[in-house]
């Protein structure tokens, strides 16, 4: 008797196990120890649908791809509204009637912008932080952008002058985020904050603070995470951020 409970215990033990294990391979795994790297793997169904706080932008910042591309498949006219519920396509052929390029083509498009306009230091950017380089773009692991150390409550200013498109912690791994809309080309993310001081829709000035940092998200530490995307496509901030010193 005490020999077979002791073979149920085993079963029942090993059968919990690979059960636990299953469940937890389907999260991502994020690394506190750096900035936050992955983007969500697709959707099978090739949609993501609209929950509260999501915005185009955010969407296309997630998937990593360029908001334009998703307006124009989804057939969603400037200012870009979308709501709960909404079933947004991440592929496929543009939708009838636009007449923007399909998704493949402002990809190849960035590429192509990439290769005619090389990036390079512009008086227009200004560095989000005071601290200094943590980590730069493309380190430990594919880093999508820089980590610059600070105090939480230090001051997060916009690199920019711009429009914020979103303000909310609903992008796993960024916490408290804001992400700015400088151009048709160019995007700013700002990650890890411990408060965001202005609110979608909002237009903010070079130089102006936008929040404090914190250590929201994957952070482990208190420092800001800092994302410049050019069409969809992450780039290295300090190609385009002055010199210092």
């Amino acid at each position: 008797m005490g020999f077979d409970m002791r073979i149920a215990g085993a079963v029942l033990l090993a059968g919990w196990l690979s059960l636990t294990g299953c469940s937890s391979s389907a999260i991502p795994v994020v690394n506190k120890d750096s900035g936050y790297r992955s983007q969500r793997a697709m959707p099978v169904s090739g949609e993501h649908r609209v929950r509260s706080g999501d915005t185009l932008y955010s969407i296309a910042w997630v998937y990593g791809t360029d908001f334009k591309a998703l307006a124009q498949l989804n057939g969603i006219r400037s200012p870009y509204v979308i709501r709960p519920g909404q079933r947004i396509k991440l592929r496929g052929k543009p939708t009838s009637g636009t007449v923007l390029a399909s998704s493949s083509a402002v990809k190849m498009a960035s590429r192509t912008a990439d290769a005619v306009q090389p990036l390079a230091a512009d008086k227009s950017w200004r560095w989000p932080a005071s601290g200094k380089l943590l980590s730069g773009f493309g380190q430990s692991g594919g880093n999508k952008g820089i980590d610059i150390s600070g105090n939480i409550g230090d001051s997060v200013v916009t690199a920019r002058a711009g429009k914020v498109v979103y303000a909310g912690n609903g992008i796993r791994g960024y916490g408290n985020l804001l992400i700015v809309k400088h151009s048709a080309e160019f995007l700013s993310a700002y990650a890890y904050n411990s408060r965001l001081l202005v609110k979608e829709g909002d237009l903010v000035k070079e130089g102006q603070k936008i929040a404090e940092i914190g250590n929201s998200g994957a952070a482990r530490e208190a420092k800001l995470h800092f994302e410049i995307r050019r069409q969809g496509k992450p780039v290295d901030p300090v190609r385009l951020l002055p010199r210092r010193g």
